[in-house]
């Protein structure tokens, strides 16, 4: 072990900055993550909204005044953000499962196009819904 080239080591990549330029593959599947930590988050406010339903007109009125209102809409708007988001991810896993796009080029094109669509998907279904 003492004749190990130490010197010669490429730096690892946790040096963001000038030695390390993230990527739209790597940063998406990390939002990716960030997303589904984000819907268990929706969840149990959608959760939290039944059970108030069920139990009493007290919690269900207050629930239901905060989803209802400005801060709600936000939250709602951006979870379906994430929900779009997420589902994209999960998709474009499956399609480099099969063995398409996994070109760097094509790769980042996806990820690039993940955030449009999820996006203009959650636009249209706010709208629309």
């Amino acid at each position: 072990m003492a004749d190990v080239n130490r010197g010669n080591r490429p730096l690892s990549p946790f040096m963001i900055g000038p030695y390390y330029r993230p990527q739209w593959t790597s940063m998406s599947s990390i939002f990716v993550r960030i997303t589904g930590l984000a819907l268990l988050a929706g969840s149990i406010l959608i959760v939290w909204w039944l059970i108030a339903a069920a139990t009493s007109e007290a919690a269900f009125g207050f629930i239901d005044g905060l989803l209802r209102s400005f801060l709600g809409d936000v939250i709602m708007f951006f979870a379906m953000i994430a929900l779009f988001y997420h589902m994209l991810g999960r998709l474009r896993h499956v399609i480099w499962d099969f063995g398409y796009m996994l070109d760097v080029e094509q790769s980042e094109l996806f990820a690039k196009a993940m955030i449009l669509i999820s996006v203009l998907a959650a636009i249209f279904f706010s709208i629309v819904l």
